[in-house]
């Protein structure tokens, strides 16, 4: 008789449509001993072509143990920086280098400044912030992502101007060998090298997950504790949690369900859908094929949803803790990109915006009237030809949405300015809610998202090309998508760069925008030309749709 497995995270169907296909799919899956390949980490499962790259993209599978070898270095670095009062974490980095961090910190309640965005306020925010007490996470798996080595540029020389030395304060995590190590090795910066056989999208329990977070005070020997009471299971055909996480989501897609919407309502775990939206997109949006995660949103009951729960009711539900969760969907990615015919390990669409934004750097920002202007807002690209205002133009992206499409708003902003609103000082929390609601460009999501049975995704420039952007390029072509990028009256160069900051967010926005375009989808613009003002008037438009 089998024994009896209890993993303390639980996978459950409650749609019985999907529970049927699942069992077929892990089945099938059983049948050609997927599981235990996996587990084993067989290069050859999805395909000739996926091989080379799979062979050296599955060292995630066991970081349930093998990080463990870089807790005494993690713990050493967390105490030299409590003995010189470093407090203020700031974590520069992009995709899998932020994204896991985020959900830890916020899930341990410890704080952490994430820097995955090249808006002139929002860096120039963090750097306002304690410089005194400031510890800089450089992360980047290549070693030479534009943002982070962007970041890393300008928290130098501001070190400096304080007086401090880079080297008391920069830690760097990386790939061994890559052009970031060198450079940090030579300047004297603490180094910790991570596993390079890890993608960037499945190191949420690598260094680039553990070194961050620990030194914001997240106790990171726990995740792996956690991560290792599922690590085991992993190789059945029973009792496998990311086996039927994976099939549920690999047939779903297959039979039409490609929507996944992500509900965390009642879960105990802070920002996880945000982490699973790049795990998910990033690895499957290729080949004209994937699944669409969708974030903060209500289903509307369309044949094309998949509801997933973390911890609550759904159509599928997974129930658990961080570090379980984190090992049990990078699985799933895998046992998915399989049903679907794909390579889960790949990116192979996100360099084409990289190189749009390099050549526009290169030869300066383009000059364009544009095709609308409204209020403090001016209009570019696919603009119907009788729009007369903002209301118009957003009418028209909704109609553009095809049946099985969506909409995405991606907003190339500060996201935290709307925080900056005055309020108040007696303001009870829906009062403050309420008036944050009413200056954040991510309330636009919700208020189209209630005049389409569409999904409605959003994303903040260029966090989003870490993470979505290859699902837009590469996935199905069936999305329409919504800019917003804002006037910059602040700037913050970039030492020892020919550009600054607000010229590089423009950059990435247009080199994105080309990218788009190439592919014939339809695609606005909104510059803010004031942007307080902006925001309110685009607001203000949407809810008169």
């Amino acid at each position: 008789m089998t024994e009896e497995i209890n993993p303390p995270l639980r996978v459950t169907y409650g749609d019985d449509v999907i529970a049927e296909k699942a069992e077929e799919a892990i089945r099938a899956l059983v049948a050609e001993d997927v599981p235990a390949r996996l587990a084993a980490g067989d290069a050859t499962l999805w395909g000739p072509e996926a091989q080379q790259e799979a062979a050296i993209r599955l060292g995630w599978l066991n970081l349930p143990v093998s990080s463990r070898e870089l807790l005494p270095k993690i713990n050493e670095l967390v105490e030299r920086a409590r003995a010189e009062g470093l407090d203020h974490v700031v974590l520069a980095g992009m995709g899998g280098s932020s994204l896991a961090p985020e959900v830890i910190c916020a899930t341990a309640d410890a704080p952490l400044t994430v820097l995955d965005t090249t808006d002139p306020d929002q860096v120039r925010r963090a750097l306002a912030d304690r410089i005194d007490r400031t510890i800089l996470v450089v992360a980047s798996k290549s070693g030479t992502t534009i943002e982070t080595d962007s970041h890393r540029r300008i928290y130098e020389q501001a070190f400096r101007d304080a007086g401090i030395n880079p080297a008391d304060r920069i830690v760097v995590v990386t790939d061994p060998g890559s052009p970031l190590e060198r450079l940090a090795t030579d300047a004297g910066y603490t180094v910790v090298l991570a596993d390079p056989n890890v993608g960037g999208r499945y190191s949420a329990l690598s260094a680039f997950g553990l070194v961050p977070s620990a030194l914001a005070g997240v106790n990171v020997a726990e995740l792996l504790d956690q991560a290792a009471t599922v690590h085991e299971t992993l190789g059945r055909s029973e009792g496998n949690p990311g086996l039927e996480l994976g099939a549920a989501l690999g047939a779903a897609a297959l039979a039409g369900r490609d929507k996944l919407i992500l509900d965390d309502s009642v879960s105990q775990i802070n920002g996880l859908p945000d982490w699973i939206e790049q795990l998910i997109a990033e690895s499957t949006g290729k080949s004209g094929r994937g699944i669409l995660p969708v974030v903060a949103a209500e289903p509307n009951g369309a044949g094309d949803e998949l509801v997933v729960s973390i911890g609550g009711e759904g159509a599928v539900t997974v129930s658990g803790p961080l570090g379980a969760q984190f090992l049990v969907w990078e699985y799933a990615t895998a046992v998915a990109g399989r049903l679907l015919g794909i390579d889960p390990f790949n990116q192979p669409n996100v360099a084409e915006s990289k190189q749009n934004t390099s050549a526009i750097l290169a030869e300066g920002l383009p000059e364009a009237a544009p095709a609308l202007v409204d209020g403090p807002v001016e209009v570019y690209g696919d603009v119907p030809d009788d729009a007369k205002d903002l209301t118009d133009v957003l009418t028209g992206l909704l109609r553009a949405v095809p049946d099985d499409g969506y909409l995405a708003v991606l907003a190339y902003l500060d996201r935290w300015a709307a925080f900056d609103q005055p309020t108040p000082p007696d303001a009870a929390l829906d009062e403050l809610t309420e008036a944050w609601a009413a200056a954040d460009p991510a309330t636009l999501r919700a208020l189209l998202a209630v005049r389409t049975d569409r999904p409605v995704t959003f994303g903040w420039g260029p966090r989003y090309l870490h993470s979505t952007g290859q699902y837009h390029k590469g996935g199905p072509q069936n999305g329409v998508f919504l800019q917003i990028t804002g006037a910059v009256t602040e700037d913050v160069p970039v030492p020892g760069k020919p550009y600054s900051l607000g010229t590089l967010q423009m950059a990435q926005a247009l080199g994105d925008a080309g990218a788009l375009a190439s592919r014939g989808r339809p695609a606005v613009r909104m510059h803010l030309t004031d942007r307080t003002a902006g925001v309110a008037h685009l607001l203000a438009a949407a809810r008169r749709l």
